[in-house]
């Protein structure tokens, strides 16, 4: 392990930037500050996200948008907004290998330096009362198989946090107040999941 200062770049949507909670609650800047406390040094968490954003939004953004040279990790959380608004899961897939060989070369080619957290279920919120279930965590599955199967065949870290959102109902410690989004505690366990794996790596 050196003294050098290390690089975060997050990519995503409303889990990303922590949507309902204080910025510094979200998972990325929890990630860094956990680092902090070990006295390895980590640079603010650089996030490129926006609650609402598909893949496609996602992939526009980047491309209009200036990073460093290169990152130490980058993290992808994206598609939930995908499903939300009844996107093929086929169209799902073209993209996200796109996003993810994009997240590769933000890494300087380490497709191990990239972490790819897997779809949060909505579908037990409270937010979803009146809509089908049992087909929006169907739906849920059959994208985060894509995303599964393509961290995979690429190459980068697949992190399988959507069992654990499912403990996210209401009145539940883990879910926000505005009845959709993670809680802090929440994406605290995403932070201490992604930490050590990184930290396994430096």
């Amino acid at each position: 392990m050196t003294n050098q200062r290390y690089t975060l770049l997050c990519l995503g949507d409303s889990y990303t930037i922590g949507e309902s909670v204080m910025i510094h609650e979200s998972f990325p800047y929890q990630v860094v500050q956990a680092f902090r406390e070990k006295g390895i040094e980590f640079l603010g968490p650089e996030i490129l996200a926006k609650t609402g954003w598909t893949t496609d939004e996602l992939s526009a953004a980047i491309k209009g948008y200036r990073f460093l040279k290169g990152y130490d990790w980058v993290t992808l959380l994206i598609g939930v907004n995908n499903q939300y608004r009844g996107r093929d899961v086929r169209n799902y897939q073209t993209e996200l290998e796109e996003l993810m060989n994009k997240a590769i070369r933000l890494a300087g080619g380490h497709s191990n330096h990239v972490v790819v957290l897997s779809i949060p279920d909505w579908g037990v919120t409270p937010f979803a009362e009146g809509r089908d279930q049992a087909q929006i965590s169907r739906e849920i599955d059959q994208f985060n198989a894509v995303k599964k199967e393509m961290a995979g065949t690429l190459g980068v870290h697949y992190i399988d946090i959507t069992p654990e959102t499912r403990e996210a109902v209401e009145g539940s410690p883990w879910i926000a107040s505005d009845g959709l989004h993670p809680s802090f505690r929440e994406y605290t366990r995403w932070a201490d999941t992604i930490s050590s794996l990184i930290h396994s790596h430096l």
